[in-house]
C-alpha cells in the first residue's frame, strides 16, 4: 500500500527563473524561446541518461545542457556556459511555480504523507517557503545538507529515515530517469517521472506531464 510520496523540486514542483538564469546569454543578445529550451532539455536528458547508464557521464547534466544550447545558438563560449551552470545551481533561481501546484499538493497530503528529496545547495527549504508550498511537506531533504546527491542511495535513505517511512510503501516523483527514477527504484521505492518537457514519451517508464495527471493516476487502481 502506498503511504508516502516524495517529490523532486527542480522541473517537478518549481521551474527555473530564466530571466535571472539566462541573463549572461541575454546580455549577448540571445533569447532562446520556450520551445528551444524544451527541445534542448529533451535531447540533453536522453543523452545524459545514456551516458550515466554506461558510466560515461564526465560532466553534469547542466554542463551538457548549456553546451548544447550555446552551440545551437552559435555562441560556443565556455565562460558564458560556466556562468549559466553556476546560476542554475542556485536554489534561489528556481522560483517559478505552475498554477494549481499547491492545490494538488494539498489534495495529495490528505491521502499520503508527502516530502521532498532534492539535489540542491542547502537552501531549498527557503525557496519552497518563498513559493508558498513548504508547509505542504512533512520533511524536506536537501543534498546540500545531507552531503550526497541523487542517485546516491544515502540521500533516499536519509529521507526515508526522516519520514519514518518504508521504501516499499513510498513513491518518488522526479524529472530525470537516470537520477530520479533509477536512484529511487534502487533504493527500493516506486518511482514515476514528472515529464513536463515530454523527454520520455517514447519510453516505457511510468510518467506524467503534470501534477493534475499525477493525481489522476494515483486515484486509479493500477496507477503504479
Amino acid at each position: 500500500m502506498l503511504k508516502n510520496i516524495f517529490f523532486d523540486v527542480g522541473n517537478t514542483l518549481l521551474f527555473p527563473n530564466h530571466g535571472r538564469i539566462l541573463a549572461p546569454l541575454h546580455a549577448k543578445g540571445i533569447v532562446p524561446t520556450p520551445d528551444v529550451l524544451q527541445d534542448t532539455e529533451r535531447s540533453t536528458k536522453q543523452a545524459y541518461d545514456r551516458l550515466v547508464e554506461n558510466n560515461h557521464a564526465d560532466h553534469s547534466f547542466w554542463w551538457m545542457f548549456y553546451t548544447r544550447l550555446l552551440e545551437d545558438s552559435g555562441l560556443p563560449d565556455d565562460r558564458v556556459r560556466d556562468q549559466l551552470v553556476d546560476a542554475t545551481r542556485q536554489s534561489a533561481n528556481w522560483d517559478k511555480i505552475l498554477p494549481g501546484t499547491r492545490d494538488a499538493l494539498a489534495d495529495l497530503s490528505s491521502r499520503y504523507r508527502i516530502g521532498v528529496i532534492s539535489n540542491a545547495d542547502g537552501k531549498i527549504e527557503d525557496v519552497l517557503k518563498r513559493c508558498g508550498i513548504a508547509d505542504c511537506f512533512l520533511t524536506i531533504t536537501d543534498s546540500g545538507i545531507v552531503g550526497h546527491e541523487k542517485p546516491h542511495p544515502a540521500i533516499f535513505a536519509a529521507a526515508l529515515q526522516k519520514m519514518g517511512a518504508q521504501p516499499e510503501e513510498s513513491l518518488y516523483v522526479g524529472d530525470m530517469y537516470s537520477v530520479d527514477y533509477i536512484g529511487a527504484t534502487q533504493a527500493g521505492m516506486k518511482a514515476i517521472l514528472m515529464d513536463v518537457s515530454g523527454a520520455y514519451r517514447e519510453n516505457r517508464w511510468p510518467r506524467v506531464e503534470s501534477m493534475a495527471e499525477l493525481g489522476t493516476q494515483l486515484r486509479s487502481s493500477d496507477a503504479i
